[in-house]
């Protein structure tokens, strides 16, 4: 069932025309944060006549624009470009990784690498996450018929000489245009990686040594583990923290992949993010940044659990929760996965042009990006967190699970959800809010 966003009880028709009246001129097209730059849903996404990456300089201390990270589905193809705001790509399912490119030894198809980034310098985006792996099959230890993207993708390398190889064509080729290198994605789970933590942790310091000697500045990306199988986490993260312990922590950046089972919430992605943070404390391991580098919702498992469409304001609002969750629970960035040139049935949420996944980019880049965060409370289970940018102040608040009871402050006027519905809010209004966010504006 999707819920509806914050309904405030004192309203009626004559509040609802005063709001349409006084304040649409002021707030509701500027302040509230939706509709601008979508064009009609469906369809296939078209390249945008203006970059949507590039943002003005902002005040360092701001929230920056590359907190909202997002996948492309054809990026590499040179046309393909969201039409909502982010700040951060990452090249995943593009084509892109080793099984892909270099497809027998020393014979590299980089044809779709080199798409990807012409793509995106062709907009601006200059923060590009790569990732390294998948092992072709002729350099594959064991070539498992499951294996993503192709057999043998899961494995480790034979011979890690290949993989020092691989490494090393992608710098000598792309080093002045990737910073950001990820050495694996989800390899944890046996459909993406097969061989061993250790093997793992080798493949690590290889790919840093190599990378670091090219390119001191340039940041190692440990590999993203799936965190909603549990068993699979505990089986495979631990022993990897201990072999890279062992060689001495060589990765810049930790990062998880935070997506809740088909029935969970931005609450219960919270919990795993905790369990995560909790795990590297448990290892000793060195604080550095966390990236979520996969984020959705609504996806069928782990086993029996059906997935979920989501939708409407509850789509807007799980896009622009996801983000400020990460300010609350320290993580530093997330990759939402994925613009799409057209709907994909796996996915709880679509993000694609004129979908209401869009509008809640539209609202994140309006509240948050670019504002200074003052941080959140949690009271009564109403979660609220502050922010300011150029003297206005506001405020954005949520039911951290179900339902909660939230009076606006004294200074309030006007509360609107993602997706630009707003009503008046004089101070002392009693809102039930949701797990969807609303916006409170302050005079």
């Amino acid at each position: 069932m999707v819920r509806n966003t914050g309904r405030i009880r004192r309203k009626s028709a004559a509040v609802r025309a005063a709001v349409v009246l006084t304040a649409a001129a002021g707030l509701l097209l500027s302040a509230c944060g939706g509709g601008g730059g979508s064009s009609d849903a469906g369809g296939d996404s078209q390249p945008t006549d203006e970059p949507t990456a590039v943002e003005p300089t902002i005040d360092p201390n701001a929230v920056q624009p590359s907190v909202v990270g997002l996948h492309i589905e054809g990026v590499e193809g040179g046309a393909a470009w969201a039409s909502a705001p982010f700040g951060a790509l990452r090249l995943w399912d593009n084509g892109t990784g080793w099984s892909q490119i270099e497809t027998a030894k020393g014979e590299f198809k980089w044809d779709n690498l080199e798409g990807a980034l012409t793509n995106a310098a062709s907009k601006g985006m200059t923060d590009i996450l790569y990732v390294l792996g998948t092992t072709p099959e002729w350099a594959s230890a064991n070539a498992g018929e499951d294996d993503y993207p192709q057999p043998g993708a899961a494995s480790a390398p034979d011979n890690l000489e290949d993989w020092d190889e691989w490494v090393t064509a992608v710098v000598e080729n792309f080093g002045d245009q990737i910073p950001y290198y990820q050495i694996w994605n989800e390899a944890n789970l046996a459909n993406f990686y097969s061989g061993t933590p250790a093997e793992m942790a080798e493949m690590t310091k290889r790919a840093h040594d190599i990378i670091k000697a090219a390119n001191p500045d340039a940041l190692i990306v440990a590999p993203s583990p799936s965190t909603r199988i549990e068993a699979s986490f505990d089986r495979f993260y631990p022993e990897y923290l201990a072999a890279l312990e062992k060689l001495d922590w060589p990765v810049d950046v930790w990062t998880l992949h935070s997506y809740p089972d088909g029935e969970g919430t931005p609450a219960t992605r919270a919990e795993l993010i905790e369990r995560f943070k909790a795990s590297l404390e448990t290892a000793g391991a060195p604080e550095l940044p966390i990236w979520d580098t996969e984020i959705n919702y609504g996806i069928a498992g782990p086993g029996d659990i059906p997935g979920r469409e989501i939708t409407g304001p509850e789509a807007a609002g799980y896009v622009v929760r996801t983000y400020i969750d990460d300010l609350r629970l320290g993580v530093d960035r997330s990759y939402w996965y994925i613009w799409s040139l057209k709907p994909l049935d796996f996915l709880g949420i679509q993000a694609l042009p004129g979908s209401d996944a869009e509008q809640g980019f539209f609202a994140l880049d309006n509240w948050v990006v670019g504002a200074l965060f003052d941080g959140c409370t949690e009271t009564g289970g109403a979660v609220t967190c502050d922010f300011n940018r150029d003297g206005t102040s506001w405020i954005v608040a949520w039911a951290e699970d179900g339902e909660a009871t939230y009076t606006t402050p004294d200074n309030s006027q006007l509360v609107c959800d993602p997706l630009a519905t707003c009503q008046e809010a004089a101070p002392g209004t009693e809102i039930t809010l949701t797990e969807v966010p609303v916006r409170v504006y302050l005079q």
